[in-house]
């Protein structure tokens, strides 16, 4: 992570074509988590064929792991995939993600392909607002109360008894 990511948020799939779903739905709870909704179609999109390129390029009969990661840096919301197995990056179309992207070998194996999409106007990402979370009162949950419960005392004793001899009589 660089000094000018603000956020980050990831999640590891195994390259099978599910990962594709799995991401579209990562990306759409993330960003409705960091109140960028509108980002949505574009990066559900952008994303979707980075990892799509890792799941076509994976060994189905032993697929490895990937991470899916999006980071909010400066001006930009990154999209990051990282395929554990592959050894050469995917070749990105010319003009994918209006030439905002890249692909590299990793030092530690593996590969990373990046795009790059820039955030509403006037957004930067230190200014995007963390998620909150806060416990919400579930409707059907009982109410609990302070009854106490009578405890007959046979019950005890002959619940420490089979205890103590190991539940056998």
């Amino acid at each position: 992570m660089n000094t000018q990511t603000a956020q980050v948020d990831d999640l590891r799939l195994i390259a099978l074509p599910s990962a594709v779903n799995c991401t579209e739905m990562f990306v759409r709870f993330s960003l409705a988590e960091w109140s960028l909704r509108e980002m949505t179609d574009i990066a559900t999109q952008l994303t979707g064929a980075l990892v799509t390129a890792a799941v076509d390029a994976a060994d189905q009969k032993n697929p490895g792991f990937i991470t899916v990661r999006l980071r909010l840096s400066g001006e930009s919301l990154v999209a990051e995939v990282q395929d554990e197995q592959a050894t050469v990056p995917p070749q990105l179309a010319p003009g994918f993600a209006e030439g905002r992207c890249g692909a590299s070998a990793l030092r530690t194996g593996g590969t990373l392909v990046w795009c790059e999409m820039p955030l509403p106007s006037g957004v930067k990402a230190d200014s995007v607002p963390l998620p909150r979370r806060s416990r919400k009162k579930n409707a059907m949950a009982p109410q609990t109360t302070e009854e106490t419960a009578e405890v007959d005392p046979e019950v005890i004793k002959r619940l420490l008894s089979g205890l103590s001899n190991g539940g056998l009589d």
